[in-house]
């Protein structure tokens, strides 16, 4: 009877190896290394996101708990030293460039996959996401007189959730300074919350022939153009369109912006919405804007599943390769679990 192969080894499977190899080549990730190499440093990591282990100690003892298994599972023996050192010095690229390929991958699975509400656009939620670090252990991640931090910046795609920009930044950079990185695809509808309304961004985008949905804060100087019927039983309480009356605000965004109200009977709050889409039904825009939680629950999930709350090392090239590590845990889960679903589908079509 043919034995099965463990699951590990199976997830392991999935991850293009070849692929990996060329990131490995381009930064020279094996460069003097004779048996721990960067696939084996990746596996290690993988294990301890999985299991959650505490140390590098406890990576150590897991491992070796199983060492006649270790070559079977894909994974030669992980020394805490050799790990350590592994993460210290192998360049954290290796993992961010191929984090960033199975993004792609993943996405092209998820692409035919129906969104919650009904729009015929790509949506994207942004937002980002503080880790907090011990400043004494982590001096290097400046972010307030006694505190620590890096910062996650992630886009998702509301197509699965799976993201489509990551960067890891000091905790101290804005949430804006990492948009410019993102490439604005026409007709795609982007979600935002207020640490984002810059008027220059958000006019490019504007320019691009994308959309955008975000909060309108009390500061911003608006006067109304015209005002649109709404159904207030629904809970929409506006729908107007408004030019910006502050110079340096209308020099940015020199077009009309359409302001949406709405409330929110379960939370006894009203929220009002800024958008450059004129054509979806006022509804629709507020359920947009709800539709931005998903984010906030992939940073949930990412903290309370996966070890990004405490590191194995302190250098900064130490977090960001298990952060990015971590999302590449992410993505291979992602893509098993719609592989799963297109498979069962077709099973039941048959």
């Amino acid at each position: 009877m043919p034995q099965r192969s463990y699951i590990f080894t199976q997830f392991l499977s999935l991850l293009p190896r070849y692929e990996f190899q060329r990131y490995v080549n381009k930064y020279n990730g094996d460069y003097r290394a004779k048996r721990f190499k960067c696939w084996n440093q990746m596996a290690c990591m993988i294990f301890a996101h999985i299991r959650q282990e505490d140390s590098l100690r406890d990576i150590d003892i897991s491992l070796n708990a199983h060492a006649s298994k270790l070559y079977h599972i894909g994974i030669d023996q992980c020394p805490k030293s050799t790990l350590a050192d592994a993460n210290e010095q192998r360049d954290y690229r290796i993992y961010e460039e191929f984090a960033k390929s199975l993004m792609q991958r993943a996405r092209r699975l998820y692409s035919q996959t129906e969104l919650a509400m009904e729009v015929d656009n790509a949506v994207y939620a942004l937002d980002a996401s503080t880790i907090d670090l011990t400043l004494s252990l982590f001096p290097w991640a400046k972010f307030r007189r006694t505190k620590g931090a890096v910062k996650l910046h992630a886009m998702i795609d509301l197509r699965g959730n799976i993201p489509a920009f990551l960067s890891i930044t000091d905790g101290k950079v804005a949430d804006i300074k990492a948009v410019p990185q993102i490439q604005i695809e026409p007709d795609g509808i982007y979600v935002v919350d207020r640490a984002y309304t810059d008027f220059a961004w958000l006019w490019s985008i504007e320019q691009t022939g994308a959309y955008f949905v975000t909060r309108l804060k009390k500061s911003i100087k608006w006067t109304r153009v015209i005002s649109h019927p709404v159904d207030k039983s629904i809970g929409l309480r506006s729908d107007q369109e408004i030019l910006l009356v502050n110079k340096q605000s209308n020099t940015k965004y020199p077009d009309r912006l359409r302001k949406v109200s709405f409330r929110d009977e379960d939370q006894d709050r009203t929220l009002t919405f800024l958008t450059n889409n004129f054509s979806l039904p006022a509804d629709k825009i507020a359920a947009l804007y709800k539709a931005r939680w998903e984010i906030e629950l992939f940073f949930k999930w990412i903290k309370q599943n996966l070890k990004v709350k405490s590191f194995y090392g302190t250098s900064p090239n130490a977090v960001k390769t298990q952060i990015w590590i971590a999302m590449i845990v992410y993505l291979i889960l992602s893509i098993m679990k719609q592989r799963f679903r297109l498979e069962k589908t077709m099973s039941q079509s048959l």
